[in-house]
């Protein structure tokens, strides 16, 4: 009989972390991170994790224990989640993922295209042109040798473009290619049961609002400082998290800090819209779709079999 992983999912600010604790106490279960911001180490007020306090009564794994300086991205997540997967059920304790990355979920679920690892000195390059030239100028060289992949991709979605870029400019093959081999599979034979909450965009975006204010009265100002001095190249991960960008601005003295807490607030609602997308387009198989925040959602109802 295939053992059951579960998997709380739904927009950032929605109040997943603590329906899961709540889950975590109901089925005897331990919390496993997978938003692709909160393994940061360098980020903890801003990526909102789970403070000692949530953390104490019930295990949590993949938070906070990334630095900065390493280039973390799914294919890593993938293997160290299996890793903890495997390990807890060996303790006899059921996972539950934990998190708004909804490709990080996909790519467990369904594997990953089996491409080489791209070299740090291509990324530094497409980023360098991205910033000299901006992204029309990566655009119009991608439509000479891979059409096909811009078709399938937003083109206001620079991270995607830069690896559509990338992967041909370090193997010399296109995307689309690669796209044709069979995916590199990370766990197999488990059952994964989706919850997913998508409350309504409004009342999100109004909490959204709410926390990036109390973010900035919690300190993140002075978090964003203490990374914005390791000297990080602005292309890795940890310098795109939502906030840092804005709040970089404002160290600089390039906006007030009116303007970055708005700008702050709009990148992260902008997110919670692409969350709500990209689930509502999801071919996952959901197991519980939900229209309400978890905090709305009485646990004792719900059937975990």
């Amino acid at each position: 009989m295939k053992k059951t992983i579960y998997v709380i999912a739904g927009p950032t600010a929605s109040g997943k972390s603590e329906f899961s604790i709540k889950l975590a106490k109901k089925i005897n279960g331990v919390v496993i991170n997978s938003d692709s911001m909160q393994v940061y180490k360098n980020l903890k007020i801003l990526t909102a994790r789970p403070s000692g306090l949530e953390t104490e009564s019930i295990p949590h794994y993949l938070y906070g224990y990334i630095d900065g300086k390493e280039r973390y991205n799914v294919e890593k997540w993938c293997n160290d989640a299996a890793e903890i997967i495997h390990q807890t059920f060996k303790n006899n304790l059921i996972p539950i993922l934990v998190g708004g990355t909804g490709l990080y979920i996909d790519a467990l679920i369904n594997g990953l295209i089996d491409i080489p690892s791209i070299p740090e000195s291509i990324k530094k390059e497409s980023d360098k042109i991205i910033r000299e030239f901006g992204k029309d100028f990566l655009i119009n060289q991608i439509k000479n040798f891979d059409p096909n992949s811009l078709k399938e991709v937003n083109f206001n979605d620079t991270v995607r473009i830069r690896r559509i870029w990338e992967i041909y400019e370090s193997t010399g093959k296109k995307l689309s290619d690669w796209k044709l081999n069979k995916n590199k599979k990370f766990i197999e034979n488990f059952n994964f049961k989706i919850f997913l909450f998508l409350p309504d965009r409004k009342k999100n975006y109004e909490i959204v609002n709410f926390r990036f204010v109390n973010m900035i009265k919690k300190g993140a100002v002075e978090e964003v400082k203490k990374l914005l001095a390791l000297k990080l190249n602005t292309s890795l991960p940890v310098m795109r998290a939502h906030g840092v960008p804005e709040i970089s601005k404002y160290l600089a003295n390039e906006i007030n800090l009116d303007e970055c807490i708005n700008k702050g607030q709009q990148v992260t609602r902008n997110y919670v819209k692409r969350q709500h997308t990209w689930w509502n387009s999801s071919k996952l198989e959901i197991y519980k779709k939900f229209d309400k925040f978890p905090s709305e959602i009485d646990i004792k109802s719900i059937k975990f079999d």
